[in-house]
């Protein structure tokens, strides 16, 4: 399947680990220009230097707190300068900490909200002007978007919010020749997986091999995910053979979500 992503000029945020770096990695294999950022620039520069000398691309490196609004609007206008232009815009963020609702204050949810739901906007603003026909942006979310989840009860509600955003900026930014997307990480071995369990695990009185277990029980297909599974994914809908795709939800999870839609 040719995916035409060549030269393609992309930025992706929060990169400098887990599902970010598993796709700013992915893409670079694909012959894309790459910009990645971090809250640490020593992080973000360390992963872009690996995924450069592995695959050959050009890879760049920023320092971004996302939910700093104001920083998202430089980096992306220094990142469109620097590469002339972009293609695809990955937002991305940690997630707010594990917590139930009884656990958290409204300062927390401050936070939160500034994390995942203002920064998916604050990258909208920035991104929709460098972006021209045959662009693309995909959000990340969870799978508490169709099921919620109770220990995390704040990013259960704001990336919700972004889900309903992505399916907003798809049908506006449509007559532009824009797509935009929303992919759904299941339970992806990742260093944010592993913090989880191990919250979960300390919660529970038991350990995190336990809760792995027990988690992938619930799982067809009876493991946890490969983060390279998950940008395999994210790399098909951000390439040229998803060009009649824009407003879809897809789900990367092994099947363990249980809704119908």
């Amino acid at each position: 399947m040719e995916l035409g992503l060549t030269g393609k000029r992309v930025v992706v945020a929060a990169a400098s680990r887990g599902l970010g770096a598993a796709i700013a990695r992915s893409l670079a294999q694909e012959g894309c220009i790459v910009e990645i950022s971090s809250r640490s620039l020593d992080n973000a520069r360390s992963t872009a230097t690996s995924i450069a000398s592995d695959t050959g691309a050009s890879v760049g490196a920023a320092q971004v707190d996302v939910s700093d609004a104001d920083a998202v609007q430089e980096w992306i206008d220094s990142a469109a300068a620097s590469m002339g232009g972009l293609d695809i815009v990955i937002p991305n963020a940690g997630g707010p900490p594990s917590a139930f609702f009884d656990a958290t204050d409204p300062d927390d949810w401050d936070r939160a909200y500034a994390l995942t739901l203002r920064s998916a906007m604050a990258f909208a603003r920035a991104a929709e002007p460098h972006l021209h026909r045959g662009g693309s942006m995909l959000y990340l979310t969870s799978t508490s978007v169709r099921e919620p989840i109770g220990a995390l009860a704040m990013s259960t509600v704001f990336r919700a919010g972004v889900a309903s955003l992505t399916k907003l900026l798809a049908n506006d930014w449509a007559s532009k020749g824009i797509r935009v997307n929303h992919l759904i990480p299941g339970r992806i071995a990742t260093e944010r997986l592993d913090e989880l369990d191990a919250v979960a695990a300390q919660r529970s009185g038991t350990t995190p091999d336990v809760v792995r277990a027990a988690n992938e029980q619930a799982i067809p297909l009876g493991r946890y995910g490969d983060p390279h599974e998950f940008a395999t994914a994210a790399t098909f809908l951000v390439s040229d053979a998803a060009t009649y795709i824009t407003g879809a939800t897809l789900a990367v999870d092994g099947g363990a979500l249980h809704s119908v839609v």
